[in-house]
């Protein structure tokens, strides 16, 4: 008497495993698993160009270049190279001179932050510019990219013509980082030096100009110390005037011009 159910209770265990998924546990862009999100180790030697044609000869493993003025052939060359490739946006500025340009709405845009076309984002309206951003970050998916370098990501430190506070920048700081996340890339803090301590466990490396002229690069200790790579150029002090102070600390250091062209001079 006990056969038959048994046997319903085997074909019941047997349909139940071979159900379809529910939904929610199947999303249709899955996150990559934060393990396999690369993440650059300190000392790891890059080249950053965002002016020019691309020389893509220079013998380094990363490059960081800018997202829109490349397809995805030129990623795709870059890889098969050998290089990591990190693809280079504003996120906290408005660029005149972008395809996505007119987007924008006029009142997001604030003072101009010091280059031609360019004004700042007002930061607190993530209901503008999340959808905006993500747009931006997906391109950088499509085409390939490893990795987003957010540029502009400290604009509650100048004059906007918008009464930012730091609260509002960590909020959309970590508002790009998951954006990236998300869509499996890594992501870099841009600057943004006072926040290191409440951000680098958000962001997979940095990205800094200027450290050693101002005597800030201390404050990038916490990346290194966390296994994160520091890219770090210099524009105005030679090499010998922070390489040593660069290699005591880990730093991936070079000497640019401000054109970020190919020139390049590491440590």
């Amino acid at each position: 008497m006990r056969r038959p159910i048994l046997l319903l209770a085997l074909l019941l265990l047997v349909a139940g495993c071979t159900s379809a998924p529910d939904r929610a546990d199947t999303p249709d862009k899955p996150e990559r698993p934060p393990g396999q999100l690369w993440q650059p180790r300190p000392g790891t030697p890059w080249q950053w160009q965002l002016s020019g044609r691309l020389d893509p000869t220079v013998d380094v493993p990363v490059y960081d270049i800018d997202g829109f003025d490349h397809d995805a052939d030129t990623v795709a060359d870059l890889h098969r190279r050998g290089r990591k490739v990190i693809c280079y946006l504003s996120t906290g500025a408005w660029e005149e001179f972008r395809p996505d340009a007119g987007k924008f709405p006029e009142a997001v845009l604030g003072r101009g932050n010091g280059w031609k076309g360019e004004r700042w984002l007002d930061i607190r309206r993530t209901d503008v510019l999340e959808p905006l951003m993500a747009a931006r970050v997906d391109m950088c998916r499509d085409k390939g990219f490893d990795a987003v370098e957010p540029d502009n990501m400290d604009g509650y430190r100048n004059r906007t013509g918008f009464p930012l506070t730091a609260a509002d920048q960590l909020r959309y700081n970590r508002l790009i980082a998951r954006l990236a996340h998300e869509r499996g890339l890594a992501v870099g803090l841009k600057n943004d030096l006072d926040q290191i301590p409440e951000l680098v466990g958000d962001f997979d490396f940095a990205v800094n100009e200027q450290c050693a002229q101002y005597d800030e690069c201390d404050t990038l200790s916490p990346f290194i110390e966390a296994g994160k790579a520091v890219f770090h150029v210099e524009y105005e002090v030679p090499t010998r005037g922070f390489c040593p102070e660069a290699r005591r600390l880990g730093l991936s250091s070079m000497l640019k011009r401000y054109e970020l062209g190919a020139w390049r001079r590491a440590c």
